[in-house]
């Protein structure tokens, strides 16, 4: 069994300067694979008996880089909740107890933690951290 790692504060808001580029590539990514989703289907129905379409195989390249970009991002420890919102949580103790410190893309630096069974929407500013 895997024994989970607890960061600190200061070690979170380290690795997320390293995920933080590769959040922003997940982003752009998503919002393309989003734009060209309604073109896409179609490719996809009409490459399932031609052999193939350059432009799926161009989506299947994203597709393979998002997946690159996620085992990347959870091999720090850290873990991906919502693609969409760009949102992290990495594992932390508070008082001995585990807790989320969490990130949503566009902030800063880790500025919000909460319980585990919270989720997002039990924030709490890190200075009641």
């Amino acid at each position: 069994m895997v024994m989970p790692r607890y960061f600190t504060l200061e070690e979170a808001n380290k690795t997320l300067d390293v995920i933080r580029p590769w959040m922003d590539d997940i982003q752009q990514i998503r919002n393309e694979i989003l734009k060209h989703q309604p073109e896409t289907w179609s490719v996809i129905e009409k490459s399932a008996g031609n052999g193939g379409n350059p432009a799926l195989s161009r989506m299947v390249t994203k597709f393979d880089r998002l997946d690159e970009l996620l085992h990347r991002i959870l091999a720090t420890g850290a873990e991906v909740k919502d693609i969409n919102t760009g949102l992290l949580d990495f594992l932390a103790l508070r008082n001995g107890q585990p807790v989320y410190l969490c990130w949503k893309y566009g902030e800063g630096k880790i500025e919000y933690w909460h319980e585990i069974e919270a989720g997002f929407a039990g924030r709490q500013p890190i200075e009641d951290f």
